[in-house]
């Protein structure tokens, strides 16, 4: 299913979300290890632990990256959740060969538009702590293809803390071009990819559980 973005319900949804966000968690934190504004277009590379996710992404985007968004997501969720469709997201189902090509075919095409896409490699919902990652190939093959768009890795970490509700924190890497990632098979960059991902989020971990966050600013 591709998307059917529309920009009324994406400024409606905004303040939906913005307060659903705000009952349920006590603050959303961004670091960045780039200045904003970043790549003007990208593949962003998110991890996938929480069925909140697609709304911290929104909500990140919408008020910080600013960027024409479009999300990568399983078949299953967006069925039972087909609203995501109006804020941009598409569908995937892993199941059948032909549709993973026909959705990296789609996000090639909106690539090609200007547009940014988003993409959680992990495939599934799964645990925040586990390891390895697991990435699946299709960011890889998307900037191989189109090799002057960068990866923007981001890694979403759920912590609780001193107060009521759980906290968000998220960190922003450099992005990452094709011709950066060592090997040179899809497989060897894949797991290259992978492995400095799970620094990325490893070295997030840290600051979260040792409490220096002092580079951190709230985003809601």
């Amino acid at each position: 299913m591709e998307a059917t973005k529309r920009a009324w319900f994406e400024a409606l949804f905004d303040l939906y979300n913005h307060r659903l966000l705000k009952k349920h968690f006590h603050t959303i934190y961004l670091s960045s290890s780039s200045a904003i504004p970043l790549p003007s277009q990208a593949v962003f590379c998110i991890n996938h632990s929480s069925w909140w996710d697609a709304l911290v992404l929104f909500h990140l985007n919408r008020h910080v990256l600013h960027k024409d968004l479009y999300v990568m997501m399983h078949e299953k969720g967006i069925t039972e959740y087909p609203f995501f469709r109006k804020l941009g997201a598409f569908s995937v189902n892993r199941a059948k060969p032909r549709d993973i090509i026909r959705s990296l075919s789609y996000s090639g095409k909106l690539l090609q538009e200007g547009k940014t896409v988003g993409l959680f490699p992990q495939g599934d919902e799964f645990h925040l702590e586990k390891r390895p990652l697991q990435f699946l190939p299709g960011s890889i093959s998307l900037i191989e293809k189109y090799k002057q768009i960068p990866l923007l890795p981001i890694c979403f970490y759920y912590s609780f803390g001193h107060v009521k509700n759980p906290e968000v924190y998220i960190h922003i890497g450099e992005p990452i071009y094709y011709d950066q990632l060592q090997g040179n098979k899809r497989k060897d960059k894949n797991t290259a990819l992978e492995r400095m991902y799970t620094l990325q989020l490893d070295k997030l971990r840290e600051l979260v559980i040792n409490e220096k966050v002092d580079s951190f600013h709230p985003i809601l």
